[in-house]
């Protein structure tokens, strides 16, 4: 198959300084895979620090890369199983220009899917996780767009708002990790 993409390591040093992120490293001295420890600033998921693996193609930036969570948490967006619905990373609205940390596509509630224009022209996988976590900041956001992987939690969100926030903070506290340093 096609070699991978040289840009990964200088990727990975970019996306270590970044500070919604902790722990980054490759997994298994694989730089196709990455792992490391995601740290949302919003409630109700600011509770705890979310495990993540970030898998990109051996096609990589062609084909886009795949975001699960190994820390359980309740959000519409998020299967039960981890796996993410990204709406950056769906193949339809993949782009080898969106930048890993600065850029892509955002949903915005109520009116699908906007593009945001790119930083710089190479894809960085940091513009991924910085929209990952945009995703995981606003329940409410992830739960109107069409393709939620859990639409009971969209709609208990709908129907009470506070209560959803308060069971997924009860869960982030529950089954998250210590977020690194007191953070």
């Amino acid at each position: 198959g096609p070699a991978p993409d040289t840009s990964l390591p200088q990727e990975l040093e970019e996306a270590r300084g970044w500070r919604g992120v902790r722990e980054l490293e490759p997994l298994g001295g694989s730089v196709l895979r990455w792992g490391g420890l995601l740290l949302p600033e919003r409630p109700p998921y600011s509770a705890a620090a979310f495990r993540f693996e970030l898998r990109f193609s051996p096609r990589h930036p062609l084909a886009p890369p795949h975001v699960t969570l190994r820390t359980p948490i309740l959000h519409p967006a998020v299967g039960a199983n981890g796996r993410v619905c990204q709406p950056l990373t769906a193949p339809d609205h993949w782009s080898p220009h969106v930048t890993a940390l600065h850029g892509g596509s955002r949903a915005v509630a109520g009116r699908g899917i906007r593009r945001v224009p790119p930083a710089r022209p190479t894809l960085t996988p940091p513009a991924v996780l910085q929209d990952l976590l945009l995703l995981l900041e606003d329940p409410a956001a992830a739960a109107a767009a069409p393709g939620a992987l859990r639409p009971e939690l969209a709609r208990e969100l709908a129907a009470d708002p506070r209560r959803f926030l308060l069971r997924a903070e009860e869960h982030a506290r529950r089954h998250g990790e210590r977020r690194p340093g007191g953070e």
